[in-house]
């Protein structure tokens, strides 16, 4: 295997690498063998057509119109042009893909699905790494630099995920990139083995005395520096670069999963509570959705959102469910026999500017909602979910919905629930403590059915256990976070109803949580009003007959329902169920209490639930930060490219000069003699011998030797390429030297050794013969200007 092959794996190898910090982002790791597929197709395209030989631009372009082909293969084959060529519909489908993508992103938790937006977005975005570090390492030969796509692509990853195996993936990272940087010095080293191969053929110059030895201390020594230079800066980078957090996925990575869409057909792994506790302390109550109503007794019009039906001991969150059309009028709700008592309420509802919410707000259950946009439905959970970027942004709509009205007998006389139904929503995670079954039959001990269980579970909560409610207590909703909650008794509303849900399912009563609003509280006009502090979660319980039926447990918050009062059946009776003055919601005070014995300063220091989302001015918008994580992706690669900007253009320079040249004619002869001579005079002067226009190359070489402290075997090496200059320039017929750049090297390694650590840090990342790229662009720029004048004038001076 020829070295540059070898690279060129080592390329793909690194890219695939870097790619795995992105595993835990997606519940799928099937993206990952697909990119491995491309990577590896990109990468044998490139081998070929270095082989050929191609041109460097033309090969990076073929590698590019291959990896086309390939993800036009994958993804977009139908809309191709005989199946494989691109067209306007190719275009057009990616486009319609990257955006689902994005929204997908913005809506999934981690792990999200692999849905077809975000495989194209994983899997083309490592392509196009996989075609940077390629281009970098192996065709511009230069894999120092190549490292700077690979950390763009790990600080993404890590800025996402989160958990104990990241420095897995920082090592996965690493390794990558210090396999490409070994193969690039064994490359390096065994083209120099062939060269003074070369030299025990007949009539090959004579042999220089530590040629073989010397020169390979430098590059093995530089590779070292330059890794050890990649990792710290890999370290301290994820440090100073802009906080990722605040965002959904911030959240969701702590709080679990929950639910979202696709726009396809299904609904998923979208966490709705991600910014809840952070907007219990907004101290501003702003008004987020405003409603007209054909009822007076608004205490049942809770804005119902979502229900979260999993529970897989980190989070509940919703089941992956099918989406479709809105139908003109809604399917009868499941369980929900006609003997039950329904009353039909029409509602308009308007929702503010700022407030941009996927899933739209509504009663429960509704039976017909008239609304514009891109809207889907899911029927188990019976709500409306925004697709391709519908949001309820200033949304109006009207809906009509049943307030459903059972008496206790017919929830005490429910028959059983169908089995599969019973089975899905009684299902409990095995890590799920023991004490959360054991506290649910102590506290139902006495009861005769699952009605006075429910009851007795919601008494328990919100009056008789002696729960505290308190916004500051950290909202998780993992198995341990409802252990914990059950003995300290203090928490919010995700505790009370995550807790209630949880127990209720151990007794075999069907549950699952909802999240949504309170009705809010009366305006002008006759609108009711609900702001951010009505934001409200609350179990719902199955009941064959009646349907998922509401419960509140959590205390000082909401309206206890009539039915779950056996003792007071007039909802007018209970002083809980009077919706609250509007001067009491207008207080900035975060507490949900509507007891006349809080006072404004002891609402706002006992934070009620907050809104799903964050005002616009709070900084932790719900979403996908895209626009953080781009604005970060593109502060890493300034942060990393702006100080290394110096040494890769040496580098670059460095290995044009002393590339091996055909040297066909005298012309090519004197052109690499030059180059190796320009190369030793700015090595010098980044080492501190700042060179003398006026000197001789043989006064030029000594001082070189005397200032840099060469040794011998340098100095010596400095005097054959004066030599060898002096000859080109001043003899009849230029005669081949070989070895050239084997003795820039050797004397580049003797000022290294000689000079102080200070001298040979800013030799490697500020050298001062950069300033030969300020001259260079000053003369072109120079010549180009004189060239369109002179032009300019030739053309006034024709008229």
């Amino acid at each position: 295997m020829s070295g540059r092959v070898r690279l060129a794996l080592c390329a793909a190898l690194a890219t695939l690498a870097a790619s795995c910090a992105l595993l835990p982002l997606v519940d799928s790791a099937t993206w990952l063998l697909q990119a491995a597929l491309l990577v590896t197709v990109q990468t044998g395209v490139g081998a070929a057509a270095r082989r050929v030989p191609l041109a460097r631009p033309v090969t990076v372009v073929l590698q590019a119109c291959v990896s086309l082909l390939l993800l036009v293969l994958m993804f977009t084959r139908q809309e191709a042009l005989g199946g494989v060529l691109p067209g306007p519909d190719v275009f057009e489908q990616f486009g319609t893909l990257l955006t689902q993508g994005t929204q997908d992103v913005s809506r999934f938790a981690i792990p999200a699905p692999l849905t077809d937006g975000i495989r194209l977005l994983l899997v083309g975005g490592v392509l196009v790494i996989g075609l940077l570090v390629d281009a970098l390492a192996v065709t511009y030969r230069s894999a120092a630099p190549a490292g700077l796509p690979l950390l763009a692509l790990y600080s993404v990853a890590a800025g996402l995920s989160q958990g104990g195996a990241r420095w897995l993936w920082f090592l996965c990272a690493a390794g990558g990139y210090l396999l490409l940087l070994l193969a690039e010095g064994r490359e390096r080293l065994s083209q120099w083995g062939r060269i003074f191969a070369d030299r025990s053929r007949p009539g090959s110059a004579p042999y220089q005395p530590g040629a073989v030895g010397g020169p390979a201390v430098a590059p093995v020594r530089t590779g070292r520096r330059i890794g050890a230079l990649a990792l710290g800066i890999s370290l301290v980078v994820p440090a100073v670069l802009p906080s990722l957090s605040g965002g959904l996925l911030d959240a969701a990575r702590e709080k679990g999963g929950g639910g979202g869409n696709s726009g396809g057909g299904t609904v998923s792994a979208v966490n709705p509570l991600v910014a809840l506790q952070d907007s219990l302390n907004q101290p501003e109550n702003r008004t987020a959705l405003t409603y007209k109503t054909d009822t007076e007794e608004t205490q049942e019009l809770y804005m119902r959102i979502v229900a979260l039906d999993k529970f897989d001991g980190s989070a509940w969150k919703p089941s992956e469910r099918r989406i479709g059309e809105v139908p003109d009028t809604l399917p009868t709700p499941n369980g929900l026999s006609p003997d039950v008592r329904t009353t039909k309420v029409r509602s308009t509802i308007t929702a503010a500017d700022w407030y941009a919410q996927d899933w739209l707000p509504m009663p429960f259950p509704a039976s017909r909602v008239r609304v514009e946009g891109k809207w889907r439905f899911e029927p188990e959970g019976r709500t409306l979910v925004g697709y391709e970027g519908q949001t309820t942004r200033g949304a109006r709509y009207d809906v009509e919905n049943l307030v459903v009205q059972p008496t206790a007998e017919q929830l005490r006389d429910a028959p059983e629930p169908p089995a599969d139904l019973k089975r899905e929503y009684t299902d409990v995670p095995e890590s799920l403590p023991s004490v959360v079954n054991e506290t649910a039959r102590k506290v139902t001990r006495n009861a005769k059915d699952d009605y006075e269980r429910a009851v007795m579970l919601q008494d328990w909560f919100a009056e008789k256990g002696g729960f505290t409610y308190d916004t500051q207590v950290r909202s998780g909703s993992g198995t341990a976070a409802i252990a914990n909650f059950l003995e300290q008794k203090e928490g919010f509303c995700i505790h009370f109803s995550f807790a209630m849900a949880s127990m209720a399912r151990t007794l075999g009563i069907p549950a699952r949580v909802a999240v949504g609003f309170t009705p809010g509280t009366a305006g002008g006009d006759g609108k009711m009003e609900i702001g951010l502090q009505d934001a409200h979660a609350w179990p719902e319980l199955y009941f064959e007959g009646v349907g998922w039926t509401r419960f509140e447990p959590t205390p000082t918050r909401g309206t206890t329902p009539p039915y779950a009062q056996p003792d007071s059946p007039d909802a007018s009776q209970n002083p809980q169920e009077r919706l609250p003055e509007r001067g009491q919601s207008d207080s900035p005070s975060p507490s949900a209490s509507s007891s006349d014995t809080c006072t404004t300063e002891e609402k706002r220091a006992d934070p009620e639930c907050g809104a799903l989302v964050q005002p616009p001015d709070s900084g932790q918008g719900g979403g996908f930060p895209t626009g953080t994580v781009a604005w970060s992706a593109a502060a890493a690669l300034v942060v990393l490219g702006l100080p290394l900007l110096p040494l890769l253009w040496r580098v670059r320079r460095r290995s044009k000069r002393l590339r091996p040249h055909p040297l066909h004619t005298p012309e090519a002869v004197t052109e690499s003699v030059l180059d190796a001579w320009r190369e030793l005079i700015d090595s010098g002067w980044d080492h501190g011998v700042v060179p003398e226009d006026s000197a001789t190359p043989r006064t030029a070489a000594a001082r070189i030797a005397r200032i840099g402290e060469l040794k011998e075997p340098e100095a010596e090496a400095a005097h054959r390429l004066a030599l060898a200059v002096e000859q080109v320039l001043y003899a009849p017929a230029p005669r081949p030297a070989t070895g050239l750049a084997d003795d820039v090297r050797r004397v580049r390694a003797g000022l290294g050794e000689a000079a102080p650590r200070r001298l040979r840090l800013r030799a490697l990342l500020l050298p001062p013969s950069t300033a030969r790229l300020r001259w260079d662009t000053s003369r072109r720029w120079t010549a180009l200007r004189t060239r369109w004048a002179g032009a300019l004038r030739l053309r006034f001076a024709s008229k």
